[in-house]
């Protein structure tokens, strides 16, 4: 047994009981540490007291060797110096020596998103099938608020508000809002609330796989890009290519940050920001395009 997995294991069991983590998050917590304490065992090192910052960058440069890209590499730190701070609180260590190393930086990869016209032919699903109106309703309420996949399939059908036309969604850090969702959605949620019972419902999930179910983020994914070949839409189908192009839309009719910053549920300004960067590249294609001085062949 590695000598270091006894500290690990007591921060898994705080992050579950204390911070209460998702599974999802604690099994990339857990992965990235049980990763880290086979290197640092190549490494000789068998207690977390003998890590120092020049142990720390040698992590980082193994990672690179190993064909880690930046932003892998800057995950995996990040998990390593959390799990260092928790250790400073218990007194397990005196200092974080992750603190002052970071990982290089990725080029920042902007979201892709989908033109207008596109968006209304992949909802473009008018037929009675059930699965259909279920998919079609899951894709209104995506693009109509900007969800998350994960906030989409944990919506109750008491997180509704019909009347109102808005949904009640828990976000990231057990953050909640309260967002409106547009007629269309509103309208096809209906429809699918009247096909619903014909799953057997087993909880108050609003939307239902086969079994009757809550359905799973996975099922949402492969229906999305199913529907998005049958649709004819260029490019792969997933639901964040929905909610980056609800921000986008939303950005380039208001020029309100603040406001879609609120919609989106980002906790910084700066992550919403990058969507002020789609809408720039937009307009310098439209100029490039349309202005005289920049078309090519004029000087």
């Amino acid at each position: 047994m590695n000598p270091l997995s006894g500290d690990v294991e007591a921060y898994l069991r705080f992050l579950r009981v204390e911070r209460q983590l998702s599974p999802i998050t604690l099994l990339n917590y857990r992965r990235q540490l049980e990763t880290l304490m086979l290197q640092l065992d190549e490494m000789k090192i068998s207690a977390w007291s003998q890590c120092d910052a020049a142990t720390i960058r040698g992590l980082v440069v193994r990672g690179r060797r190993r064909g880690l890209e930046a932003a892998s590499l800057a995950l995996r730190l990040s998990a390593l110096r959390s799990f260092l701070d928790w250790l400073v609180s218990t007194g397990v260590l005196s200092a974080n020596p992750a603190k002052g190393v970071s990982a290089p930086k990725a080029a920042r990869r902007l979201p892709k998103n989908m033109e207008v016209d596109d968006v209304s032919r992949l909802l473009d699903i008018d037929i009675n099938d059930p699965l259909a109106v279920r998919d079609r309703a899951m894709m209104e309420v995506m693009y109509g608020a900007g969800l998350r996949l994960s906030e989409l399939v944990n919506i109750n059908c008491a997180h509704l508000d019909s009347e109102s036309g808005e949904v009640w969604v828990m976000g990231k850090g057990s953050k909640e809002r309260r967002l409106p969702i547009g007629r269309s959605a509103v309208k096809w949620i209906a429809r699918w609330l009247n096909l619903r019972e014909l799953f057997g419902p087993q909880d108050d999930a609003l939307f239902l796989a086969k079994t009757g179910r809550r359905i799973s983020a996975r099922n949402v994914q492969k229906r999305f890009a199913e529907w998005g070949i049958k649709q004819g839409v260029n490019g792969h189908i997933h639901p964040h290519k929905l909610r980056h192009s609800f921000a986008t839309h939303m950005l380039e009719s208001s020029g309100d940050l603040r406001a879609v910053q609120e919609l989106l549920g980002h906790a910084n300004l700066s992550t919403t920001q990058i969507y002020t960067h789609l809408d720039f590249q937009h307009l310098a294609s439209v100029y490039d395009a349309a202005h005289p001085r920049a078309k090519r062949g004029k000087s």
